[in-house]
């Protein structure tokens, strides 16, 4: 069963999905929270996650970012990592007030970006129990080091002076343009992200997947607002509560999944899906499966009680 649900995150409305489980329980369901990829919505990779998930006794809530999908926020297309991160601790704090559901079992999902969104997020909320990655990615180690790692830094400091002149130009009044994220064919996306780029392209932009309202631009101003963020520097503080982080085999990001579990001080896991790349994680099934499989299990066994409430007195 899918709910169109709202609620606020800083001043802003997200629209969600929250997905429950058909069959009734004795008690309120565990929760999870899914985050999507950094041009994803809700009705796609998240919300195949959560219906997924919610099959396997799981109320899960996929939802839009702020300034992005049905979600509101100006302007359209902004890509904040603090706001991203904000728009995790809001959906657990939307959780939380709902009485089919445990506000002493939440657990977060994030997938590619929100992978490296839910990281932060978890680490400054001790209310999510467990956390899950899939095919994670810090957006900002993307943009200065690309999706392999191998990028010129020359090419992201060229995007700084791109929004550096876009700011300028807002302010005097003009049309600053936006970032655009996929080329016009796939072809020139395979030439310039390799296999990387084609997958993404082919999810993106074809019928496999493409929605009308996931995000074809970023403004200018994501840029530099991605620029000073680190992903992965509050890892440590998930500790000692669990984190498992699933990762492709022949995804080209891979490097970052095995950076963030290293910082990992607490109970962990990094679990390698054989021959997936970092898009096949998002859809198809022969991966997607054997993914879901090890998420509900390990939330099952990391959320299977609620913890003792502790005084503040």
């Amino acid at each position: 069963m899918k709910i169109d649900v709202a609620f606020d995150s800083n001043g802003i409305t997200l629209a969600g999905h929250l997905h429950l489980p058909d069959t009734p329980a004795d008690r309120p369901w565990p929760g999870v929270v899914v985050g999507h990829p950094g041009t994803g919505v809700k009705e796609q990779t998240a919300g195949l996650y959560a219906s997924r998930l919610a099959a396997r006794g799981f109320a899960a809530l996929a939802f839009d970012a702020a300034y992005q999908g049905e979600s509101g926020g100006e302007p359209r297309g902004l890509e904040d990592p603090a706001q991203r991160v904000e728009d995790l601790k809001a959906a657990v704090s939307f959780l939380t007030t709902r009485p089919e559901i445990d506000a002493g079992r939440i657990g977060a999902l994030g997938i590619c970006a929100s992978g490296g969104y839910v990281l932060p997020a978890a680490a400054g909320d001790h209310r999510v129990r467990a956390v899950a990655t899939v095919s994670a990615v810090d957006i900002a180690r993307q943009f200065r080091l690309g999706a392999d790692g191998t990028q010129d830094p020359a090419v992201f400091q060229g995007m700084l002076d791109a929004a550096a002149v876009a700011r300028t130009t807002a302010a005097r009044g003009g049309d600053p343009g936006a970032l655009p994220l996929f080329p016009a064919t796939a072809e020139e996306a395979r030439r310039l992200g390799g296999e990387h780029g084609a997958e993404g392209f082919d999810y993106y932009r074809t019928p496999r997947a493409a929605h009308p309202r996931s995000a074809a631009a970023l403004t200018w101003p994501s840029v530099d607002r991605i620029a000073a963020f680190d992903a992965f520097a509050p890892v440590p503080l998930i500790g000692p509560r669990p984190l498992l982080m699933i990762v492709g085999t022949r995804a080209v990001t891979s490097w970052m999944s095995v950076e963030a579990f290293q910082k990992a001080t607490g109970p962990k896991e990094i679990h390698w899906i054989d021959g997936a790349s970092h898009v096949d994680l998002y859809d198809r099934e022969r991966y997607v499966g054997p993914a879901v499989e090890k998420l509900a299990a390990f939330f099952t066994a990391a959320l299977a009680e609620a913890p003792a409430l502790t005084s503040t007195t």
